[in-house]
């Protein structure tokens, strides 16, 4: 019955890591470029909006210069960046354009989408596209942006779009069959998961790295599952080599790992937050405090802060953590840290008293807060 919500679903986000794409490393993969793109060309003759988040451009430049080992400097990783993507956009053109199908380039970062008004904008532009019947190809713009390279990974980003543009389903396709109970590569009792709860806490230990073409492996496939649920998006991990994955997937055969979005859909606001990869510092709270942000969901005050680190401003993003060091929220700051520190542990009523002025009784408001699962 899960599945159905696949079958059902309108507007698809569609991730293809690198491996699939360059065939290992071998070049771009014309012909399975060329059945994707049929693929997703039936999916929109079911007027199914479709958003292809696509990596390979590093992988695809490094093929180019005819480097067997991904380097490491940040200089070159940008290099092979910007010369594969040429081939990423040509190969994506004319695969889509043999379907009578206009694709859209997108390049954008996590800056991108941590800044609220280049955020909505992005959202407009996208659904703007879509309406037109446009299939947006969307990427890290690795070629500028370098701490994406050393640190993102396009399954955290595809499901950031998804969140975007409040998608049905998000597809992961990879080079594994799904995911399992542990690494089928050096296990050879690992089970394939049908359907479990993205937030199933047991899917932790099951994880496994990366391979040496892409950055993620099914630990960055499950943040984005789980990140994508904020929205109310399915999310499935497939074997992207299967013969017509994607129709398989669209007619709600059971294929691949379903990972379910066993909560409501958090507001816009709130799924913008969560999605923000980038804290500019820490707030370690007292047990009191700790209690009212994850039972009642109230605003946290400076009278539950013990401690800040780090050097933010007013309005940046800024990490919440209990006692032992987890994470239990994040939000943005009323106060920088200079302001934090001279009213921690302090009620509200003083703030203007040790502060000369106050700008807002509560450290972080409940509406610019969300809990971290």
């Amino acid at each position: 019955m899960q599945r159905v919500q696949i079958q059902q679903a309108k507007r698809w986000v569609i991730k293809i890591g690198s491996s699939l794409l360059t065939d290992n490393g071998r070049g771009l993969d014309i012909a399975a470029i060329g059945a994707w793109a049929q693929q997703i060309a039936a999916l929109r003759a079911r007027n199914i909006e479709v958003v292809l988040v696509s990596s390979g451009s590093i992988a695809e430049g490094m093929t180019r210069l005819g480097w067997d080992t991904r380097p490491s400097s940040v200089h070159e990783l940008q290099a092979a960046a910007a010369i594969g993507q040429m081939g990423l956009v040509q190969a994506y053109e004319q695969a889509f354009g043999s379907f009578d199908l206009h694709a859209a380039q997108i390049l954008v970062d996590h800056d991108d989408l941590s800044n609220r008004e280049r955020y909505l904008n992005a959202r407009a532009t996208l659904k703007t596209l879509l309406s037109l019947g446009v299939i947006p190809v969307v990427n890290e713009n690795d070629t500028v942006v370098t701490d994406e390279i050393r640190f993102g990974d396009n399954d955290t980003l595809a499901a950031l779009v998804a969140n975007l543009v409040e998608a049905d389903v998000l597809v992961l396709l990879t080079d594994q069959e799904g995911l399992f109970t542990a690494d089928p590569r050096h296990n050879s009792d690992a089970v394939l998961i049908d359907n479990v709860a993205a937030e199933e806490s047991s899917l932790d230990a099951m994880v496994s790295g990366a391979g040496s073409l892409g950055r993620g492996g099914m630990v960055t496939k499950l943040r984005a599952a789980r990140l994508a649920a904020r929205s109310g998006t399915q999310t499935v991990i497939a074997g992207g080599v299967n013969e017509n994955i994607i129709g398989r997937l669209a007619s709600g055969e059971v294929i691949g790992s379903l990972l379910l979005a066993d909560q409501q859909p958090q507001a816009a606001r709130k799924r913008w937050l969560a999605g923000q990869l980038q804290c500019r510092g820490e707030l370690t709270l007292d047990d009191g405090a700790v209690k009212v942000l994850k039972q009642s969901g109230r605003s946290l005050l400076p009278v539950g802060i013990q401690s800040i680190s780090g050097n933010f401003t007013r309005g940046d993003l800024v990490s919440c953590k209990d006692a032992n060091g987890k994470e239990i929220a994040r939000g943005l700051a009323n106060y920088n840290h200079q302001e934090a520190q001279k009213i921690l542990r302090q009620p509200s009523a003083q703030i203007e008293r040790l502060l000369g002025y106050k700008n807002e009784d509560e450290m972080i408001h409940r509406d610019n807060l969300v809990l971290v699962r």
